[in-house]
């Protein structure tokens, strides 16, 4: 890995390729049954206890409304640190582990994914793939979002 290189996590959305920050992710597991909350958003599935800590789950696929939306043993919580915070996101699976430089990044488009381009760093393509790189700090701590400023904080 070069200096200027950077270590990204990559995920699928339905039929899309995405990535995140490496150093934003604590662990990879499978789904498990959450605590609901009540009048929380339909894509905040809920939260669970994970070693003490109250993580909140936010399912990406139905945030975004990309692919279908099963909850078995393929699926797969990318549990983040985020601002000094931890949380969960539902994705349909994780790839590889890739590294980019500045150079290989594209500039995202205003158009076509599922993602306010706010949210994006860029695309790449890697092995004739293209991804979707995520600003997963940006994203999970947005208004939009409602994790840092939601009933989750304030109830406890």
């Amino acid at each position: 890995m070069t200096a200027d290189a950077q270590e990204f996590l990559t995920f699928t959305l339905g039929n899309e390729h995405y990535a995140l920050d490496i150093l934003t992710v604590k662990e990879i597991r499978g789904y498990d049954s959450v605590t609901k909350i009540a009048n929380a958003p339909p894509f905040i599935k809920g939260v669970i206890n994970l070693r003490g800590d109250i993580v909140p789950i936010v399912d990406l696929r139905i945030k975004f409304n990309i692919g279908n939306v099963t909850y078995d043993e393929f699926t797969i919580v990318i549990v983040l640190h985020i601002r000094n915070r931890i949380v969960g996101i539902v994705v349909d699976g994780v790839s590889d582990v890739v590294s980019l430089t500045r150079d290989q990044l594209c500039p995202p488009p205003d158009f076509g994914v599922a993602f306010n381009s706010r949210y994006l760093l860029g695309l790449a393509t890697v092995n004739e793939q293209m991804i979707i790189l995520v600003d997963i700090n940006e994203l999970i701590s947005s208004e939009e979002m409602g994790l840092f400023e939601s009933a989750i904080e304030s109830g406890g």
